[in-house]
């Protein structure tokens, strides 16, 4: 087997084992509300890559983790992810009306429901994060993944970059100003997914936690790079600032490629250990070229 199609087979399972656990831990629809209820798990369990969890799966095999240790993290991370994508798809932000092929959240249910529907994910990834008994117990532990991932969501991360991307529309913006907004809107919350796995490791020496971080922001940023390619005729039709109407196609792609070898290098403090995030990173770019 390639290493292409063994990173490919590890990806899948790992998939898997995210839908399992997602919808284990989602509210269950016979509950009251039940209409809220429904709409969370109509905007989690809708498919998608999984990008964040399969990120924390890697780095927890980096620092000598099993995923049962950190799969309650995952679930944070991908509930808080859903809790964005929800919001961003509302009127006022995105006015996206499809996601993943299917109505958005506002437009199965209503505007009023996507507001809860966002901040009852968002409060259940702390709920997990303070008290899912599959995580590590230790208090220090606990309280540095929370505070990873409220920066992650603040102002000075995901909620601050789709801040800076309201408030320049209708422009288009320079590449650095892309880079800035990235860092926080998309870059943030791939940072607290490497991070909030390391944490559960807390032995492990400060290097380690460097190299991670060194390999998350040029990892996020090819990766927002490349969905801005593939999104390009509709982003264009939109006049949405994008790297794609930045930059043009074919340096578009030579940045993925710069991103994806700075992301690598970063991990080479790391050795053998980094394995399954170098597999990641090449299954996640190299179809970009």
């Amino acid at each position: 087997m390639t290493p292409r199609a063994a990173a490919a087979d590890q990806v899948k399972a790992w998939q898997g084992r995210m839908e399992q656990a997602l919808a284990e831990r989602l509210p269950a629809t016979d509950t009251e509300p039940t209409r809220l209820h429904a709409a969370m798990r109509y905007c989690v369990l809708n498919g998608g890559q999984r990008l964040r969890p399969l990120l924390l799966f890697g780095t927890a095999r980096a620092v000598g983790l099993r995923e049962v240790e950190v799969e309650a993290a995952a679930c944070a991370i991908e509930f808080a992810h859903a809790y964005s994508r929800v919001h961003d798809d509302l009127p006022a932000i995105d006015d996206d009306e499809v996601r993943r092929g299917r109505p958005s959240c506002h437009k199965a249910y209503d505007e009023g429901t996507a507001v809860l529907v966002g901040d009852a994910l968002q409060s259940l990834a702390f709920q997990l994060l303070a008290s899912d008994a599959a995580l590590p117990a230790a208090p220090q532990v606990r309280l540095r993944m929370i505070a990873l991932l409220a920066e992650a969501i603040g102002a000075s991360g995901l909620a601050g970059g789709q801040a800076i991307d309201v408030a320049a529309r209708p422009q288009q913006l320079s590449v650095p100003d892309l880079d800035a907004m990235h860092a926080r809107r998309t870059g943030a919350l791939i940072r607290a997914s490497v991070l909030m796995a390391a944490a559960c490791a807390p032995q492990a020496p400060p290097h380690v936690q460097e190299s991670l971080a060194a390999f998350a922001l040029p990892l996020a940023l090819a990766v927002q790079i490349q969905h801005d390619l593939r999104q390009a005729p509709s982003d264009a039709a939109r006049s949405r600032a994008t790297y794609a109407a930045a930059l043009g196609p074919a340096a578009s792609r030579e940045q993925i490629r710069q991103l994806h070898t700075q992301a690598l290098e970063a991990l080479q403090p790391l050795g053998t250990a980094a394995d399954p995030l170098r597999a990641l990173a090449d299954w996640l770019l190299v179809a970009a070229d």
